[in-house]
Parts: C-alpha cells; sequence; structure tokens
C-alpha cells in the first residue's frame, strides 16, 4: 500500500504545496481547489465534484464566512475551530499528509486555513452514487424481504444493523491495495466469532501487498487465497442478501464487505454451505427439509447422471430387461459421447447468448433457441433425444443453488467422469469420483480450523443434521454450541 508519509509543517505555503504536489488538482478536472479570504484567514478547501452535492457545499460556506475568528496559528486552534464553528457530525482534525490525501480522494472535503498551524480538516459531507436497495437477481426467494446489497459499503452495513440492533455486532474497518486504497470492513459478533480466527483473517487482509481490488470481493478472493488452477471447487461463499449475512453472524461466522461490491464474503466456508438457501427459513422446519434434502438430491445426481447412463448403455447386453428402456432407440449418427460434449459446450453458448441478449428478448431468445437448436439437432440425426432428456436435466438442475462457482466444478467433474468411463468403463467411472473427492479435500480455503468438508471431515454429528435439514431454532442454538465445542477440542 502507498503510504504518504510525513506531516504537515505548520507554514500555509509550503503545506498546500505538498498537498497540490500529490494531488495534483490543476491536472484533473473533477478535483476541485477553491480559495477564500474571510477577515484576516486564507482558506483553502479540495474536494471530489462527484462525491459532493452543491447545495451542501454551499451551507457549509454559508456558516464559515459568518466566522470572525479562526485561531491564532497554534496546535489545537483548528480542533476548537471544529468543535465551535462546524456543524457536520463527521469531521476530524489530523496533521498526516497520507491521511489527508486518502480523506479527499475518499470522497471528503479536506479545509486548511493559515490559522490553524499544523493541522487541517477533514470534513466528511460526501454522497457516494449509487442505486436503491433490490432484491437480488441470483438470490430471489418466494418469501421474506426483498432488500438486497448495493455497491456503497456504509449502506450494506447500515442494512445489517438495521437486522442485528447489538452493540456486540463490531465492524472493523481496513483498507488494501497501492493504487485503489480499497475500504473494506470485517463484521462479526463479539463473544460469538472465533477470535484467534477473527485476528488472523484481520492481519491476513491487511498484510495483503495488491495493487488494487479494482473487481471488489472477486480481487479480495484471489489475493486471499493462491488458486490452484486445477481445482474448479469455490474457495469463498458469498451472498447479496442482508438477511443472510446477518443469520451468518448471529451463528458466529465472519463477514467481509468491500466497497464497490454487492456482495458479502462468509468465512468460515464449507461445501454444504453453498447448498443452503434462504427460502429453507422462511419456509416452516418440514417444508424447509424437504426443500433442502431434494436440493442436495437433484444437485448431486447433476455429477453424476451422464457418466452413469453412458456407463450403461455401453454394454446394453449386460443390461437386466428393466432397465433396456435407457438404451436409445434413435442414438443418432454422432457417438453418443460426441453428442453429450457437444450439448455441454451448447448449453454454456446458449448461456453466453442470453447473458449478452437485451434483457426485452432474453428469455424469449433463450428458450426459443434452446428449443429449435434441440429439436433441429434431432430431426438431422446430430442428437439422441435421450442425449436431449438428460442434458436438460442437468441445465435445470444447475439452478437449484446459486453459485455460479459451484455449478461449473461440478460440471468440469462431470465432463471428466464421462471421459474417463468412456476409455476405461466401470474403473473410469470410479476414478473419476476419487478424483472429484481429491479435489474437494485439498481444496485451499480461508477456514479456520475446519476442512473444506465440514462437518463430515472432521465429523460433528449435529452440525451436519443441521446441514441436511431445517432446524427448529432452539435445535439450530444447540448445533452451535456443539460445534464450537468441536472447534475448541
Amino acid at each position: 500500500m502507498k503510504v504518504y508519509e510525513g506531516e504537515l509543517c505548520g507554514e500555509f505555503d509550503k503545506d498546500i504545496a505538498l498537498i497540490e504536489s500529490i494531488l495534483r488538482p490543476e491536472d484533473s478536472f473533477d478535483l476541485l481547489k477553491k480559495e477564500m479570504l474571510i477577515s484576516d484567514a486564507r482558506i483553502v478547501m479540495y474536494y471530489i465534484d462527484g462525491f459532493l452535492k452543491a447545495e451542501t457545499l454551499q451551507k457549509l460556506l454559508t456558516y464559515v464566512v459568518t466566522v470572525k475568528d479562526f485561531g491564532n496559528g497554534t496546535k489545537g486552534d483548528a480542533r476548537l475551530f471544529a468543535e465551535k464553528s462546524i456543524t457536520s457530525a463527521e469531521v476530524d482534525v489530523t496533521s498526516s499528509v497520507d491521511s489527508l490525501v486518502l480523506a479527499v480522494m475518499s470522497g471528503c472535503t479536506l479545509f486548511f486555513c493559515d490559522k490553524f498551524g499544523p493541522e487541517a480538516l477533514v470534513i466528511d459531507l460526501r454522497t457516494y452514487p449509487g442505486r436503491d436497495a433490490e432484491e437480488p437477481e441470483n438470490d430471489k426467494v418466494m418469501r421474506g424481504s426483498r432488500d438486497g446489497f448495493v455497491e456503497t459499503m456504509i449502506s450494506n452495513i447500515s442494512m445489517i444493523r438495521r437486522r442485528i440492533r447489538s452493540p456486540e455486532l463490531t465492524v472493523k474497518y481496513l483498507n488494501v491495495g497501492r493504487s485503489t486504497r480499497t475500504d473494506i470492513t470485517l463484521c462479526y459478533m463479539e463473544g460469538r466469532a472465533d477470535k484467534d480466527y477473527v485476528r488472523r483473517l484481520s492481519d491476513k487482509i491487511s498484510s495483503l501487498n495488491t495493487d488494487s481490488l479494482v473487481l471488489g470481493h472477486r480481487s479480495l478472493a484471489e489475493s486471499l487465497i493462491k488458486t490452484r488452477w486445477y481445482n474448479p471447487f469455490p474457495k469463498i461463499r458469498s451472498t447479496e442478501r442482508p438477511d443472510a449475512a446477518a443469520a451468518t453472524l448471529l451463528e458466529g461466522g465472519i463477514v467481509v464487505i468491500v466497497d464497490n461490491s454487492p456482495e458479502a464474503m462468509i468465512f468460515p466456508t464449507s461445501l454444504f454451505n453453498f447448498l443452503e438457501e434462504t427460502d429453507d427459513y422462511y419456509f416452516p422446519p418440514l417444508t424447509g427439509s424437504y426443500l433442502r434434502l431434494l436440493r442436495h438430491f437433484i444437485f448431486w445426481a447433476t455429477m453424476i447422471v451422464t457418466p452413469l447412463w453412458y456407463g450403461l448403455i455401453m454394454k446394453p447386453d449386460l443390461l437386466p430387461e428393466w432397465l433396456k428402456f435407457i438404451v436409445p432407440s434413435e442414438p443418432g449418427e454422432l457417438p453418443i459421447l460426441a453428442q453429450l460434449i457437444l450439448t455441454e459446450f451448447a448449453i454454456d453458448g446458449l448461456k453466453l447468448a442470453s447473458l449478452n441478449t437485451p434483457n426485452v428478448l432474453s428469455n424469449s431468445l433463450s428458450v426459443v433457441g434452446g428449443l429449435l437448436l434441440g429439436d433441429f439437432a434431432v430431426s438431422v440425426g446430430w442428437l439422441s433425444p435421450d442425449v436431449i432428456l438428460y442434458m436438460s436435466f442437468v441445465a435445470i438442475a444447475n439452478f437449484t443453488q446459486s453459485s455460479y462457482e459451484l455449478g461449473y466444478a461440478f460440471k468440469f467433474i462431470r465432463m471428466l467422469t464421462l471421459i474417463l468411463t468412456a476409455f476405461f468403463h466401470w474403473y473410469g467411472f470410479a476414478a473419476g469420483l476419487i478424483i472429484s473427492f481429491a479435489l474437494v479435500i485439498t481444496n485451499r480455503t480461508v477456514d479456520g480450523r475446519n476442512s473444506y468438508l465440514y462437518p463430515l471431515i472432521p465429523w460433528n454429528g449435529n452440525a451436519f443434521l443441521h446441514l441436511i435439514l431445517r432446524l427448529k431454532k432452539k435445535d439450530a442454538k444447540n448445533v452451535q454450541n456443539s460445534s464450537k465445542k468441536v472447534e475448541k477440542n
């Protein structure tokens, strides 16, 4: 992180020259400098145009021009002036050059006066541009709140505090990136989160040696974990829902919010957490448990359905009579293996086309395009109707959970297992499952003491039951206490 060392010397002209050599207001049209002479005091203000409303600045100046006494040029006069004459709720007094530069680049207003001595004021009058909170497209619910995180960090924290009105909720501020100086907050509940893990995670984020975090939480995730390119499983879970983030905090988890990113990162993370959905908790326990079990069954089936089907039809003579129906009656002109792989690529092509299609046309074109391609492919003999059926199930089942990363991880595992099955039959199928398990076991995350397969490895029966079934609140609390005991041991 680039740090501008030094402090103001107290000589007004030298201090202004030092600040301007760093800020260079003459080179940026939106970085404004305003000079005034009030009574016998010289005043210089610096601010960024897009972060400050004209009426807010006008109110401040209207009041400042009425001030008669700005001080005598000794240390402490700036603080006395701020206490008596500045009505803004957020004002700070500092002599640190680095703090002043960071403040103005973050949208605050710098207030210099030749009567303040070796200090200046930082007045927070900023208003960040942003959008209204709306329900996340990728994490919708049938019941429950309809708000979602936005790109402004302060707004996201406010949505969490609206749900958790407890002084135990702690929000720790961090700043990362030599060029971007990105604001990051680490949120946790004092007394519930693992103190040692909070400290280690905070130290790890603070010590990151990176130039920028332009992509928000994605850049932070890649900086925290040196990814292994061959392991496709997601390393960190994220959410766009304030209610999900608040629930994580109350369960003893840690939430990291990055400015300019509408997603909050959740720590610690295990594979089973990705299959939890907010809707599970907005329904009664019986309905929530049914939805969660169904989600697990369908999504895990996507990993093996096509390799298993292909392995069965490789030797149709060995199939029992009641399984003969799975053998394609119209196998098509291409080999079944080629058809399955080609359809995998076609599905992703349709997704990309739908993503880049204007909103008015995206839904109709994606549906019509899929139907037309499938129908014509069967008509000309490229694809078998059986292949269309199984790949349609896979494509739809991927949407039973919201993590695109996990969906593509299962896709790569499915294709690898399919190819191994084609070459080595059941030995290849078993090898694909073993490789999948090895990738999950060796997946590196920013977790604490638990593995990526917790609570399966290490085994915690109560916690595993909580992840599989939707328990009542008191049962969930007992599970939380049990999990803490396992972590301590």
